[in-house]
């Protein structure tokens, strides 16, 4: 076994933890860089209906890639669980299963995005002035979105192995190419809306060339031979069972986002604006939660596999403790600097940049909340639990946010932003009580006596 997988298993669990994770977030910031990137260029030099139109195809897109995202999740706590309980053959058998699934997924994506986005966009009310752009935007985010699928489902292996710093290299290079092309296409070429897509589908294409070769240069149990890819029924019905979950419970969350979006859609084009550049930034923050989400997702995955009960308690609330003080931190400063940030999105809109405002006092600064949350979900699919947690997250975030929509936001008194956005923060607590509740219930059934010859194996065995 080699170094990366025994540090889950042995060894100080805070430093370890920390480690593991920083390379995550530095990760997922270059992702999101990719989105940040094209509403930047957009907003410099094509103005503020670009950068809403660009805005306004975000939680229709995650709708459609979060359920097949979800697969990814349930590949690498497969993986996990083999590890920690050292079968090289499933792992194995999980990688060469993983990456056709990766490209069937992203071909059915294909297949929908390109011919759905302009009637979904519609029915979100988008704008008609913001309609046209938003439909060329995402019919080419979704020409290139097989790239997608196949990064996040061998880079959810990596980490899985304890790999987080090969996708940190590898995206980095792919954000440099897609700031490039951004640039070049907008500038050069007078794309607007296109061009930034098609340089986001580029550099996406980078990263998964790289990611792939990465677990083919690999000389463990999860290293990648293309000519041994196939599904196997035992490994894809594991990823499917704890993964399906997952990925509904992501879909049904961009639900409730599509019809807040919706919402947001029916004050204009200038809120738009403003609540497109603020959810970017917001993004930022999330992501620096959302890495100790996967941390826990791997860490308790291999030591639940491994049957060291004692740590995954432990690894629970050294998450939760770590979310809960970067949370407070990353967000209380992106409010404090909100004015700054938001107008490297919008030059030519004081109002949207005051509506952008708005957003992230009621969403970024207690985002703290939805890491909260996420950790606790997280810490129950480690241990093999998936359809408890997507039941409670379906009910208690997206039931609450449209419940919330469809009531108390309907009050003429009550009908505005400031109120569209507070149910964030009020299903974000609801959700991570039960969801805390229902991992020590969870944990309790597998641990109330650890056995005591169930030790983490030394180096070499």
């Amino acid at each position: 076994m080699n170094q990366s997988n025994r540090n889950m298993l042995q060894g100080p669990l805070f430093w370890n933890i920390i480690t593991y994770t920083v390379p995550i977030i530095l990760t997922s910031l270059l992702q999101l860089l990719f989105n940040a990137a094209d509403l930047i260029v957009v907003g410099q030099f094509c103005g503020s209906v670009s950068v809403a139109a660009v805005g306004a195809t975000g939680s229709i897109t995650n709708l459609m890639v979060n359920f097949f995202i979800g697969l990814s999740v349930g590949a690498g706590v497969t993986v996990a669980h083999a590890l920690g309980s050292r079968e090289d053959d499933v792992v194995s058998k999980t990688v060469h299963t993983a990456l056709p699934t990766a490209l069937v997924s992203g071909v059915i994506l294909t297949f929908v995005g390109i011919f759905l986005s302009e009637k979904a966009l519609a029915l979100m009310g988008t704008p008609e002035n913001v309609l046209p752009l938003s439909t060329t935007y995402m019919q080419i985010y979704f020409a290139g979105i097989t790239f997608t699928m196949v990064y996040n489902f061998c880079a959810s292996i990596l980490r899985a192995a304890g790999d987080t710093k090969s996708p940190l290299v590898y995206l980095f290079i792919a954000g440099i190419v897609n700031v490039v092309l951004n640039v070049f296409f907008v500038t050069q070429l007078h794309m607007n809306v296109a061009g930034v897509a098609l340089a986001t589908t580029i550099s996406q294409g980078i990263s998964a060339v790289l990611v792939v070769s990465a677990l083919m240069r690999r000389t463990d149990a999860c290293k990648l031979r293309l000519g041994k890819m196939r599904f196997h029924k035992r490994q894809l019905r594991k990823m499917i069972r704890i993964g399906l979950p997952a990925g509904i419970q992501g879909s049904l969350f961009s639900i409730s986002n599509v019809i807040i979006q919706s919402s947001v859609n029916s004050f204009g084009d200038v809120l738009m604006s403003g609540n497109a550049a603020a959810a970017n930034i917001e993004g930022f923050v999330y992501v620096c939660l959302n890495a100790f989400h996967q941390t826990a997702v791997n860490f308790i995955g291999q030591n639940a596999g491994a049957k060291q009960y004692r740590r995954v308690y432990k690894i629970l609330w050294i998450c939760l403790g770590c979310v809960l003080v970067v949370g407070l931190s990353v967000g209380s400063l992106a409010c404090l600097l909100g004015p700054q940030l938001l107008s490297i999105y919008i030059t030519d809109s004081p109002e949207a940049i005051g509506y952008g405002m708005i957003r992230l006092g009621y969403i970024c600064l207690p985002y703290f909340l939805c890491g909260l949350m996420d950790v606790s979900t997280g810490a129950l699919r480690g241990m093999g639990a998936s359809f408890v947690p997507m039941v409670i997250s379906v009910l208690g975030v997206c039931g609450i946010r449209i419940f919330w929509i469809y009531t108390i936001f309907q009050m003429e008194a009550y009908h505005t932003p400031q109120c569209l956005y507070f149910s964030y923060p009020v299903s974000w607590t609801v959700t991570f009580v039960i969801q805390l509740a229902a991992f020590l219930w969870v944990y309790r059934k597998h641990a109330i006596v650890e056995p005591e010859t169930c030790q983490a194996p030394v180096s070499g065995v």
